[in-house]
C-alpha cells in the first residue's frame, strides 16, 4: 500500500508494476460485455436526435440466452436506454435477482448536459473539458441508480474514448472497474480518440491502492509473428491491402472476441490464442442494438440473426472444452482482492 491514491492516466501503457495479480483459483475466465445503447445509423454524422431504443426489448431474449447458459452478462447503460422504461422491466429484476450485472456507458451526443458541439472529437467524452465529462457521467449515474435500482461500478466510455481526467472522475464516484481500453487499437489518427494499441490484454491496476482495475477489452494477435504484433500492426496498417494479406497468410491477424463482423472460425483461434497467451480474463463486447434487426451492419436480417444466436451457441460450448467458465463482476473483483 502506498501513502496517497494515484489514478493513473488511462491514455499511458502501465508499467509491470500494475498488472493486477488474480488468485489462482480463478484461472482463465470469460466476461460477455454489453455496449446497450441507442440505435443510430453508424455512417452518419452523430446526432442529438438519434436516440431511439426501438431495439430495447429484444435485451429480454439475450438475457434469458444468458441465464440458460449460466452466464452473467454486463450490460454497459448508456442514457437512452437508461430512461427506457422498457429496458427497466427487463434489466431491473434481472440484476435484482443476480442474474444481470449493470455498468455506465457514457455517449456524450445523447447524454445531457448539451453544452458541446456534436463531433467527431467531441463523441469521445475524454475530449471534453473535464467539468463537462463529469456533469454528463453523474446525470448518468443518477438515472441508472434511480431506473435500475443498481448504482454501478463498472465504466466503458463510449467509443472507448477515455480522457486524462477519466480514472480520476471514476475513483472519486466509487467506481471498481474501468472497461474502456480497447487493446490493440488505435483511434487517434482518424478520430481524434486514444490509442490503445501498445496496452496489455491483461486487467491492471489504475490506482496504487489497487481500487481502481482497468479490464481490457479483448483483441489477440494470432500467427507466426503475433508475438511482434503489438509493434508491427500499426506499421503494416499504413501499407494498403498488407494487413489482409498477413491475415491470409496466417502470419499475423488481429482478431477481437465479438460476434460483430468476426466469423466464428476466426474468434475460436482467437479464444485458443488468448487462453495459450494465459490471458486471465477474455473479454466478449458486442452493441445492444444487434439484438435486433436492421439497426446494425451486423445483423441486417432475422437470418443474421439467428447466426448471431449460433455464433455464441459455438463459441460458449468451445469455451467450455477449452475449460474457460463464465465470470461475473464480482467474481473478478473477488479474485484480484483475494492475490
Amino acid at each position: 500500500m502506498h501513502g496517497t491514491i494515484d489514478p493513473a492516466n488511462i491514455l499511458e501503457r502501465p508499467g509491470p508494476d500494475r498488472m493486477a495479480a488474480l488468485d489462482p483459483a480463478f484461472g482463465q475466465r470469460f466476461l460477455v460485455t454489453i455496449d446497450t445503447e441507442e440505435e443510430f445509423d453508424w455512417s452518419a454524422p452523430f446526432s442529438r436526435e438519434a436516440d431511439k431504443v426501438t431495439a430495447a426489448g429484444r435485451i429480454a431474449d439475450f438475457q434469458t440466452f444468458c441465464e440458460s447458459r449460466g452466464v452473467v452478462p454486463l450490460w454497459l447503460v448508456d442514457w437512452p436506454i437508461a430512461n427506457s422504461p422498457e429496458a427497466a422491466a427487463i434489466l431491473r429484476p434481472a440484476a435484482a435477482a443476480g442474474k444481470a450485472d449493470i455498468g455506465l456507458h457514457l455517449h456524450p451526443w445523447v447524454n445531457p448536459p448539451f453544452e458541446e458541439d456534436v463531433s467527431q472529437f467531441n463523441s469521445f467524452a475524454g475530449n471534453l473539458p473535464a467539468a463537462l465529462e463529469r456533469e454528463k457521467f453523474a446525470r448518468l449515474h443518477r438515472a441508472i441508480e434511480h431506473n435500475l435500482g443498481v448504482c454501478p461500478t463498472v465504466y466503458r466510455a463510449g467509443r472507448y474514448g477515455a480522457g486524462p481526467a477519466t480514472a480520476r472522475l471514476l475513483r472519486d464516484m466509487g467506481y471498481a472497474i474501468d472497461s474502456s481500453v480497447r487493446a490493440h487499437f488505435d483511434y487517434s489518427q482518424d478520430d481524434g480518440g486514444p490509442d490503445y494499441h501498445a496496452h496489455p490484454l491483461s486487467p491492471y491496476w489504475l490506482d496504487n491502492h489497487e481500487m481502481l482495475l482497468e479490464l481490457p477489452v479483448t483483441t489477440v494477435f494470432t500467427g507466426a509473428l503475433h508475438g511482434l504484433g503489438p509493434k508491427l500492426f500499426p506499421l503494416a496498417a499504413r501499407v494498403p491491402k498488407l494487413p489482409g494479406l498477413l491475415a491470409r497468410t496466417r502470419l499475423l491477424e488481429r482478431i477481437s472476441l465479438t460476434p460483430e463482423g468476426i466469423p466464428i472460425g476466426d474468434a475460436l483461434r482467437a479464444v485458443d490464442a488468448a487462453v495459450a497467451q494465459r490471458v486471465p480474463a477474455l473479454v466478449f463486447s458486442f452493441h445492444s442494438p444487434s439484438l435486433g434487426v436492421g439497426h446494425t451492419p451486423y445483423v441486417r436480417s432475422e437470418a443474421d440473426l439467428a447466426r448471431f444466436y449460433d455464433w455464441w451457441d459455438t463459441m460458449l460450448g468451445h469455451l467450455a472444452k477449452r475449460g474457460v467458465a463464465p465470470a461475473s463482476v464480482a467474481d473478478l473483483l473477488r479474485a484480484a482482492h483475494l492475490a
